[in-house]
């Protein structure tokens, strides 16, 4: 295991009704005026957005409004809220809502308190102040809510990067409703699933020796998506598997099961560009990408992937040939991802192979470009043959 330094500041309020408490967490935190930052109609049908905003007129609150925020959030939005934030002199931003909303009002937070272009802190800028922010989360996914990490898709030049992660954009609070999660259609659940499963798989593949502790809580935590998943798709207002996943999803991006041990990203990065050329859902590009980039650096570790298949999937292992057990695994895993309704094909996302070339080059315009990854390193050729097995994957 590796020194390490982890800190996790975040007020978590977990549970039925917990919204009403709103208020009283935003003055908690200094705020006195809100920006309450949400998508679309979902959380207006769901009763959060009621719920919400009558907790801040109770508590005497004012607050203005920044709606509109789509999956995959873009760069206007974010420049639209700073402007709304110096002109109605809000002290507080608050999120309602998922990874993408809560991305946006981190954005917001920390473009607000600069001169310059928010943007700048994802061309290489640190961020070393940021406005508050809340979060009232209603999709278990992309863990935004407890991490310590930005992702913004640049309008110009359609850029998906993510900011420098740093201790300082960790939201002050997260309210946790599963409730709120039980109207959202299989494929978000299912996504979101996949989702904070590859954060987890993201810690999990490391050259670091001697991490027995956090093999275990990733291997709990991946278990545990593998079973509430599937049952809160088929009973979408079962509140108990519905609470498992939101608590997992914030587990698996805290950074709790990375302390100690070297991480990769691989997938991650490999599926920004996925997103970016056709705008689909992170988790389903990621449920793509995962299995392709295991099966292209699985010779790396092969016990690692055995480990994996063993403790996560029950595979029986094969000491004479352990690749069997570990490719066994992969399967297992591409598997799961279909039997809950993802994509295992870029073909099903809609992705065309003829345009592989051009992600690569895409992905080269970003700071830091090529090498990336940390289990193995990921050059051009690399990610071309990752999206070339994406392409050809065995359904």
């Amino acid at each position: 295991m590796e020194n390490f330094s982890f800190y996790s500041p975040t007020l978590f309020s977990f549970g039925r009704g917990e919204e009403a408490h709103v208020d009283q967490l935003v003055q908690r935190f200094g705020g006195s005026k809100v920006l309450l930052v949400y998508g679309g109609g979902s959380v207006k049908r769901n009763g959060a957005y009621q719920a919400v905003t009558d907790a801040l007129r109770r508590g005497g609150i004012p607050f203005c409004e920044l709606s509109g925020i789509q999956a995959n959030p873009r760069s206007g939005k974010v420049y639209e809220g700073v402007e709304l934030v110096h002109r109605e002199r809000v002290d507080f931003i608050l999120a309602l809502g998922g990874g993408s909303v809560i991305d946006t009002a981190k954005a917001i937070g920390f473009g607000a308190v600069y001169d310059g272009d928010f943007w700048d802190f994802f061309t290489g800028t640190d961020i070393t102040a940021t406005m508050p922010v809340g979060v009232i989360l209603t999709i278990s996914a992309a863990g935004s809510e407890g991490s310590d990490s930005c992702v913004i898709t640049h309008e110009q030049g359609n850029l998906k990067w993510g900011c420098r992660k740093t201790d300082v954009i960790r939201p002050k609070f997260a309210i946790l409703n599963p409730q709120f999660t039980c109207s959202l259609p299989a494929y978000q659940t299912a996504s979101g699933a996949v989702d904070m499963f590859s954060h987890i798989c993201e810690r999990y593949f490391t050259n670091t020796p001697a991490v027995a502790l956090t093999d275990r809580l990733a291997e709990a935590l991946m278990k545990t998506i593998l079973s509430a998943a599937p049952r809160a798709i088929a009973d979408p207002g079962s509140y108990e598997p519905r609470a498992d996943l939101m608590w997992a999803g914030m587990l698996a991006h805290n950074n709790l099961c990375g302390t100690g041990r070297a991480q990769d990203w691989a997938s991650h990065q490999i599926e920004h560009e996925l997103s970016a050329f056709y705008d689909c859902a992170h988790g389903a590009g990621l449920a793509v990408v995962t299995p392709a980039w295991m099966e292209y650096v699985m010779e790396h570790n092969v016990m690692r992937f055995a480990q994996f298949a063993v403790r996560v999937f029950g595979c029986e292992m094969d000491f004479a040939q352990p690749e069997l057990t570990a490719r066994e695994g992969i399967c297992r895993l591409r598997a799961f991802f279909r039997s809950i309704g993802m994509p295992v094909t870029l073909e099903e996302i809609g992705a065309d192979p003829a345009d592989i070339p051009d992600m690569v080059l895409h992905r080269a315009q970003k700071p830091g470009g090529f090498p990336f990854g940390s289990f193995v390193r990921i050059h051009p050729e690399d990610m071309r043959a990752i999206l070339e097995k994406a392409a050809a994957a065995n359904t």
